[in-house]
């Protein structure tokens, strides 16, 4: 084996072994990226300088924002509220509370941005309430679980930003835009399932509102959605860049909050910060060491041997988007997603712009490959938080989350095929 194989495979294979020892990922990352370095000759200044030029983006502050704001509105209520809001919208139908449960998530997620938060926040108070109603505890959970990935589809998400950063700086603007129709439909696609099922198993109406309360619930819950109509609004219209959308999306979060909904107090306001503050450590170190694991990737030219071997295969660009989803959707089985991101993306982006894809369309195309990833066993976190809520077996419900697989396979589908899915509204700013 050449100098170049054997470099390649102690990077690979030091990163997995420590996976499969349950080293933390960023350790992982930061450890293969040193042996490899030491064995290549390279001086450990540049893997430092390297995981240094990582942060150097101004993108990379809005992640922060992004994450505290999620945090504010988790703690300040607004999820309640989201789910009164959902009710309203579809409660009166048979099975209306699954229903409201995704529409639910679909407005979460353009606040939070995080499949977990979603299935924490909603899904700690729903699933209860599903059971309580005559729903079955995996039923409840599977669709808690599936609905949550709009999260990571509509905007703002981190995850988008996280593949901006990998792909080079990819406009954040068009990336937001480009979430929107896919999430919407896999919100779609996941309420016809919770339609069928409620009329195969006679699940029960949801509440039903008089005009009053309706108007009152909506006004309650649209204060807190304004949330998104600055981050986006603000970054579509050209006032704002995502970063300094994402500033006055926390201070406006922190304001409605503490004086409108008068759910915010110290002590939540510390378990928010020091929440943040976790998160957004771990979220430094990985892009850190990530960067440094990329870099040895490009240097062992590991893009160029792929995209070679891939298309040396077919040259059929269906065949390849195939193989390329098939990847995604093993690999997200096996690892988090945002590493997964911003390891994955400089490996799998030159292949798809070297088959005509958008890099933008790619990127939805990931994001919603490794969502998927989110709700499948064995590391899927939002798949885990959710059966701990209900208190399930994770086997019995991965059998009750079959039909939304397969649902979130065919629109993923849809999204790969169908560029215009993720492109329409993205191609309004050019």
């Amino acid at each position: 084996m050449s100098a170049q194989g054997i470099a390649i495979a102690l990077l690979l294979g030091s990163f997995l072994g420590l996976m499969v020892l349950r080293v933390p990922v960023a350790f992982a990352l930061g450890m293969s990226s040193v042996v490899t370095a030491f064995y290549l000759g390279l001086p450990m200044l540049m893997i430092g300088q390297r995981m240094v030029n990582g942060l150097f983006s101004f993108t990379f502050l809005a992640v922060p924002f992004f994450i505290l704001v999620g945090n504010i509105m988790t703690e300040g209520g607004i999820s309640d509220r989201l789910v009164k809001f959902a009710e309203v919208l579809v409660g009166r139908f048979r099975g209306g509370l699954a229903q409201g449960n995704v529409v639910a998530s679909t407005f979460f997620g353009g606040i939070s941005g995080s499949s977990v938060a979603d299935v924490a926040s909603i899904g700690s108070f729903l699933i209860p309430a599903m059971k309580k109603r005559g729903y079955a505890p995996e039923y409840s959970v599977a669709v808690t679980v599936t609905s949550s990935v709009q999260g990571v589809l509509i905007p703002p998400s981190q995850n988008m930003i996280y593949y901006a950063l990998a792909a080079g700086g990819l406009p954040i603007s068009k990336l937001f835009l480009a979430g929107y129709v896919p999430g919407v439909l896999l919100s779609g696609a996941l309420m016809v399932l919770c339609w069928i099922a409620a009329v195969r198993h006679n699940h029960p109406k949801g509440d039903v509102y008089g005009l009053r309360d309706s108007l009152g619930i909506v006004g309650r819950a649209s204060i807190g959605l304004f949330t998104i109509v600055i981050i986006i609004g603000g970054i579509v219209g050209g006032v704002f860049t995502a970063t300094e959308s994402a500033a006055v999306a926390v201070v406006y979060a922190l304001l409605v909050t503490a004086f409108v909904y008068r759910t915010m107090d110290r002590t939540k306001i510390r378990r928010i910060m020091a929440g943040t503050l976790a998160s957004l450590g771990m979220v430094v170190a990985i892009i850190m060491t990530s960067s440094a694991f990329g870099f040895l990737l490009s240097y062992l030219k590991v893009p160029t041997i792929l995209a070679d071997y891939i298309l040396g295969l077919s040259s059929n660009v269906v065949i390849i988007l195939l193989m390329i989803n098939l990847l995604l959707l093993i690999l997200g089985m096996l690892m988090d997603m945002g590493v997964l991101i911003l390891i994955m993306t400089p490996i799998l982006l030159p292949i798809a712009v070297k088959i005509g894809i958008d890099p933008i369309h790619f990127g939805i195309i990931m994001i919603l490959n490794l969502g998927i990833g989110v709700c499948t066993p064995p590391v899927g976190t939002s798949l885990m938080v959710g059966c701990g809520i209900g208190g399930v077996k994770i086997e019995n419900t991965v059998r009750a989350m079959l039909p939304f697989y397969l649902a979130m396979v065919v629109v993923l589908m849809l999204v790969t095929f169908i560029p215009v899915l993720s492109l329409g509204l993205a191609g309004l700013l050019d």
